[in-house]
């Protein structure tokens, strides 16, 4: 018999449009063919209650109270809170938040024990998350703490694009203060071999962004490129890694130079997210590389404006859900374990 990929889905911020894009991903029976979904709250107060479509279909699920009873091949709710509370779309609330924290540590929780072989995160609201014993600006700095990663990399990805940050959740003037050689050199291990490890690509090509614009002009408007980031590249060239940089990121990205590359390594945040979503918003995928497991979320955020509306777009949540089923097959060929699907087909030949 056929062992499906377990996936732990933790629902985010259930103020927000988590439970929407959930809901239509798992609408999709064929869905069932590649994975176990295991969503993390209560069924009753996801989808019992949640305002669909007059026409759309019912969902039921395996409520269980230990990912350890799941069912394979169907669709699996764990139980992570007993309290019922109001919940008002678009209003997110102490309850929402706390119900957010609950669902990701649990499912967390059994990804570590084993239990589960990959996990697929809604948004959160990173301000709506903090608590005590939570003090995360996101899903990738939580997990990479929780599973004793050194170092993770936040990684966007599509069929056509994968750009990766330097850095991540912090302020634009903390940047160049953030930017150490070892930093460089650490997210450049990290992308170099999550692309061979998880996306099979034996010999990749990856290109550096500059820091400053046009990668400096040769030191008249920065000297981050020269005296950091080109000394790096060709530290990695020397070793015989094909890491080629500094470009300066609007040329890269509006002469699609982007498509000579396997990824691309911008130096902060906003710098590769802004051309990644314009190019891919709508099918790309936010992947932590660097982490013992696999995790994959949507590349958007928990849009408040249009929950409880039934118009939110579920398609990077569904990419994300089969691009962790790839993962988890990629991974296993990779260590020369037996497929869990034998035969299973890459996720650009499942289109809909």
């Amino acid at each position: 018999m056929t062992t499906l990929p377990r996936l732990g889905i933790s629902v985010g911020d259930l103020a927000g449009i988590g439970p929407e894009i959930i809901y239509k991903t798992l609408l999709d029976s064929r869905l069932l063919k590649y994975c176990t979904p295991v969503v993390y709250g209560t069924a009753t107060v996801l989808f019992d209650d949640f305002p669909v479509e007059p026409q759309a279909e019912q969902l039921t699920f395996r409520q269980v109270r230990e990912a350890a009873d799941i069912a394979a091949g169907k669709l699996n709710a764990v139980t992570c809170w007993e309290d019922d509370f109001a919940l008002t779309p678009g209003q997110p609330s102490e309850a929402s938040g706390r119900a957010a924290r609950q669902s990701l540590l649990a499912a967390a929780r059994d990804l570590k024990e084993g239990l589960l072989d990959a996990l697929v995160t809604a948004p959160i609201s990173k301000e709506n998350t903090q608590a005590d014993d939570f003090r995360y600006p996101g899903h990738t700095e939580f997990l990479t703490s929780f599973f004793g990663a050194p170092e993770s990399l936040m990684l966007l990805a599509s069929e056509e694009l994968r750009v990766a940050t330097a850095t991540g959740h912090i302020p634009l003037k903390d940047v160049p203060a953030r930017l150490t050689k070892e930093l460089l050199v650490a997210k450049l291990r990290i992308l170099l071999k999550s692309l061979k490890l998880d996306f099979g690509i034996d010999k990749p090509r990856v290109a550096v962004l500059g820091l400053n614009p046009h990668a400096g002009e040769n030191g008249l408007l920065g000297t981050e490129e020269a005296t950091l980031v080109n000394p790096v590249i060709q530290q990695f060239q020397q070793e015989g890694h094909l890491v080629y940089g500094t470009f300066p990121a609007d040329g890269y990205f509006g002469t699609a130079q982007f498509r000579k590359f396997d990824a691309t390594l911008a130096l902060y945040h906003d710098q590769g997210l802004i051309p990644f979503k314009t190019l891919a918003f709508e099918r790309g995928v936010n992947f932590t590389a660097g982490l013992p497991v696999i995790r994959t979320s949507p590349d958007h955020g928990t849009a408040y404006s249009l929950a409880g509306q039934f118009k939110a777009d579920e398609t990077s949540f569904r990419e994300a859900v089969y691009m962790a089923c790839d993962l988890v097959q990629q991974r296993n060929r990779y260590a020369g374990l037996k497929p869990l699907i034998p035969g299973a087909q890459p996720r650009r030949e499942r289109q809909d």
